[in-house]
């Protein structure tokens, strides 16, 4: 069986970035950006036909932005394998640059906008009518819009502001090397994503050393991703404030398509359940022989007899389980992998963790930085979700999949995710059950706790930032305080990890603040959606891709509401938690029998 992990194929979208393909599409982009420029600028010296004028701006939005996709994908996926790429962040910053105008084209767009009559603009055209909801926010934003020459501005220098803060987070981070005793006598030089990734090593001691050696390597680079955090949520701040927002929170839910009693009811059903997570780590440090976890054993494996899964055997895996949902699902996985959208070796240079971006229509590329455990066999099904999600957008508009917030983006890689849980625990030996079942509640706990943590660490530094800078040690600070109140006495104290700001990219996102939560929602919201598949696969088969391909259409109240689920009621979310302490109790019982 082959264990050679495949790297992507860019080379079916441009030969090179140095090829004359390449550069036309680069420069057709770009005259392309300069007509619609042209278009809006004419806007300012006549009286145009608004319904016509509407009509015309989104055909020409939804073809700019395909192409976009396309360059942005292709550039970022070199970037993404090898962060010392000089060429290819030199054409990234090239296509950012030829974006500024785009971007102020956009907001002039949205100011105009404001002005008008939309519901007769919605009623005027089919194509208005098509992106009926996208144009209504853009009425709502209107009203949160700076003056034109202050968004101008805005979207100049954001490419040497939060924009490059957070290039500069993921270029340090991904070429961090770090140097420690894995054994005695041994001592290894690795990168920090596969130092990361011996959190999962099933020998204690070999995850401690690690551990401490991580600590200690984002405590040397703790100056600039200090500067870079501090750039990123200054920006957040200085902006939400001035477009009129009330806090950077109220931004980040329109955003995501939500709205405060949404978010409410989400985070106190996961205050509520708190308890649950820490009774399964309590179980899980009995299962260890410990007499509570550290820090480096909450994603540790239990038992002695986990799994290795090899690269050809997990697909396989995927394949058929993908396949018992639908030939589309399988079929897109076959596709991924004979057309070489898949990149998932750790290697020096590459960013870490995992992600899918889309390509093409109905294409993706997805990367990743795979073990041989049930854990990496997950994620890559969970970002296959993702790549069936872009599949079934395919015949959507462009602009819908470009306005999917990321509470839905994250629907269909949950559900594919639980599809193959369920799958593997079923099929599995009983050391392979309780092993898939611990993993399982690895991401529970991960999803429920540390988000929560992640949020109060965020409203936290976003408070602090409206005042001035923070050192890195006030950012230590602020992070062992949320932990403290999220994994309270269920973790050793003295062993939690002050530097998980430092580590995760998503507090370094410009475009977005509390890239947090969401993931919570779409891991309650997918197993929400999973129960109702079980009860009634035929009806839910039916509603499933037309829900995904929606996604940008409608708010998440809407979508959700044509499977029955009020997201604004706690309940829904306390029924979906249900289905994780289900899990917690078997896990529990089966623990006490293996150590009875």
């Amino acid at each position: 069986m082959s264990t050679q992990l495949p790297t992507w194929d860019l080379s079916q979208y441009f030969p090179s970035l140095q090829s004359d393909e390449f550069r036309a599409e680069m420069q057709g982009v770009k005259d392309a950006i300069a007509e619609g420029v042209a278009a809006m600028e004419a806007v300012g010296t006549g009286s145009p036909d608004p319904i016509a004028f509407v009509a015309s701006f989104l055909e020409r939005s939804k073809d700019l932005n395909e192409r976009l996709g396309l360059l942005y994908a292709y550039i970022g996926g070199h970037v993404a394998v090898n962060t010392r790429d000089a060429d290819a962040i030199k054409a990234m910053s090239e296509l950012q640059i030829a974006m500024i105008p785009l971007n102020q084209v956009q907001t002039r767009f949205t100011a105009w906008i404001g002005e008008q009559d939309v519901e007769a603009i919605i009623a005027g055209s089919d194509i208005s009518k098509e992106h009926e909801f996208i144009l209504r926010r853009d009425k709502i934003d209107a009203t949160h819009l700076m003056s034109q020459a202050e968004e101008d501005l805005a979207t100049e220098l954001t490419l040497s502001g939060g924009s490059a803060w957070g290039d500069l987070q993921q270029q340090v981070s991904s070429q961090i090397m770090v140097t420690f005793e894995k054994s005695p006598g041994e001592t290894v030089t690795i990168p920090m994503s596969d130092v990361r990734n011996l959190a999962n090593d099933p020998d204690r001691e070999i995850r401690r050393r690690a551990f401490v050696a991580e600590v200690e390597a984002w405590q040397q680079w703790q100056t600039p991703l200090a500067a870079a955090l501090n750039g990123v949520k200054g920006e957040h701040v200085t902006l939400s404030k001035k477009r009129g927002w009330d806090s950077v929170l109220a931004t980040s839910l329109h955003q995501n398509h939500i709205d405060q009693e949404t978010l409410d009811a989400m985070m106190s059903a996961a205050r509520e359940a708190f308890p649950d997570i820490h009774r399964y780590w309590a179980a899980k440090a009995k299962a260890i022989g410990v007499k509570k976890l550290e820090w480096f054993d909450i994603t540790s494996p239990v038992g002695e007899n986990e799994r290795a899964w090899q690269w050809d055997e997990a697909m396989d895996f995927i394949l058929e389980q993908f396949g018992s949902y639908s030939p589309k699902m399988r079929d897109m996985v076959q596709q991924a992998i004979d057309e070489n959208w898949i990149d998932a070796g750790p290697r020096p240079g590459k960013v870490d963790g995992a992600f899918c971006m889309g390509t093409v229509p109905g294409k993706s590329g997805v990367l990743s930085n795979f073990t041989p455990s049930f854990d990496g066999v997950s994620t890559m099904a969970h970002e296959l979700g993702h790549a069936y999600h872009n599949l079934c957008q395919v015949d959507s508009s462009p602009l819908w999949g470009r306005n999917t917030p990321m509470t839905l983006a994250e629907t269909a890689s949950t559900f594919c995710e639980t599809i193959l849980r369920k799958a593997a625990i079923q099929h599995g030996t009983d050391d392979e059950k309780f092993a898939i079942l611990a993993g399982s509640l690895v991401d529970s706990g991960q999803i429920i706790v540390d988000i929560t943590s992640r949020f109060i660490f965020e409203q936290s530094v976003v408070e602090r930032r409206a005042n001035g800078l923070l050192t890195a040690e006030e950012f230590n600070e602020l992070m062992i305080v949320a932990q403290k109140e999220t994994y309270g006495d269920a973790i050793e104290e003295e062993s939690l990890h002050p530097y998980m700001w430092a580590v995760k990219s998503h507090y370094y996102s410009a475009d977005y603040a509390f890239y947090n939560y969401p993931y919570m929602f779409g891991l309650l919201f997918g197993l929400g959606l999973y129960a109702q598949y079980i009860q009634d696969p035929e009806t839910f088969k039916a509603n499933y891709d037309d829900l995904l391909a929606s996604t940008g259409s409608a708010d998440a109240a809407t979508l959700a509401a044509r499977f029955g689920i009020d997201v604004r009621s706690k309940e829904f979310w306390v029924s979906s938690l249900d289905v994780i302490r289900q899990d917690i109790d078997e896990f529990e019982a089966l623990v006490n029998a293996r150590t009875a």
